[in-house]
Formats: C-alpha cells, structure tokens, sequence
C-alpha cells in the first residue's frame, strides 16, 4: 500500500510546520497556529465525472 500524501500547509494559518498527529490516520498538528485538523477522502463527485467526460468528447463548457 502507497502512502497518503501530506499537506503542504496549514489550512488556517497558512504555515508548513506541520507533524503528524497521534490522534489518528489523516490528523495533523501545525506548530505555528497550535491547532490539530484531520484530513479526509470523502468521495468523488458525479458532476466531475460527467464534466471530465464533456472534456474528452471535445464539448466546450460555459
């Protein structure tokens, strides 16, 4: 199995000191803003599929 990918930066204060956290799979730690968060894959769209289809059959969007 590949490991997940990590932020880059802080979703709230924008910094890149970020550590895993003990708290779990996906829960990170930032060091400037002391705050926890946790990231999650919730799913795929249905209307990104059909707009990645529109794409590939050459249809213009507006």
């Amino acid at each position: 199995m590949s490991e997940r990918a990590a932020p880059f930066y802080c979703p709230y204060c924008g910094d890149e000191d970020l550590r895993p956290s003990e708290q779990g799979h996906g829960a990170w730690e930032c060091a400037a803003c002391n705050r926890a968060f946790r990231l999650a894959f919730l799913g795929l769209l249905a209307r990104g599929v059909s707009r990645g289809s529109a794409d590939r059959e050459g249809h213009d969007h507006v």
